[in-house]
């Protein structure tokens, strides 16, 4: 009966999860279940909403706001072992759930992160560029890629034509640019008059 208890599906909770922490009506049970001695099952995984609808049909089922200050403690640990929130998240949601009295689900992440203005291309272009003229400075640099669009309507420049002079200098930091740059200076001769066989000439 006792494995049965423990595997029987909770569907009020909407969970992936096989539990039996509903039958938890107490203060009192829900310490005895931190402390080990009340049997029950963890939650074990469960999406982001499931989890945080549960945590509010705790906080009311438990009239959380009403509980004294050592009660609400022990809901918060509990809040957070079945969860597997942090307690400093935990303490962020019944903070949320105090003010609106409900857990609105958290807006979706944006599929497409920060999306860059200069591409691998066009710094690899500004290098060749900077090779070609000498690295010019910034500004001569900036009207360089203005003619080679509007004069020679060279397209490869359209984004580069439009760029800060400040910007500029950070793509040249940049490790495609780098990378595109490297070059080893060699070791120039320097000249010596030793052996050198030349006219005296006095004081």
């Amino acid at each position: 009966m006792l494995l049965e208890a423990l595997l029987r599906p909770v569907h009020a909770m909407e969970m992936n999860a096989i539990v039996n922490i509903n039958d938890l009506a107490t203060i009192e049970q829900v310490a005895a279940f931190l402390e080990g001695t009340q049997t029950a099952a963890f939650l074990i995984r469960a999406d982001r909403a499931s989890r945080r609808r549960w945590v509010a049909k705790t906080l009311a089922r438990f009239r959380y706001h009403a509980l004294r200050r050592a009660e609400r403690g022990v809901l918060l640990r509990f809040l957070a072992k079945v969860s597997g929130y942090t307690p400093a998240h935990v303490k962020r949601l019944v903070k949320q759930h105090r003010e609106q009295g409900h857990l609105d689900n958290p807006p979706p992440r944006p599929s497409a992160g920060f999306r860059r203005r200069y591409t691998d291309a066009d710094i690899r272009l500004l290098a060749a560029l900077d090779e070609r003229h000498g690295t010019p400075n910034g500004m001569a640099a900036k009207k360089l890629c203005e003619r080679a669009l509007h004069v020679f309507g060279d397209e490869r420049y359209e984004r580069l034509a439009g760029i800060s002079v400040s910007h500029l200098y950070n793509l040249r930091q940049s490790r495609p640019y780098q990378t595109r740059r490297r070059q080893v200076e060699k070791t120039r001769p320097k000249a010596s008059a030793i052996g050198e066989r030349r006219k005296p000439q006095p004081d």
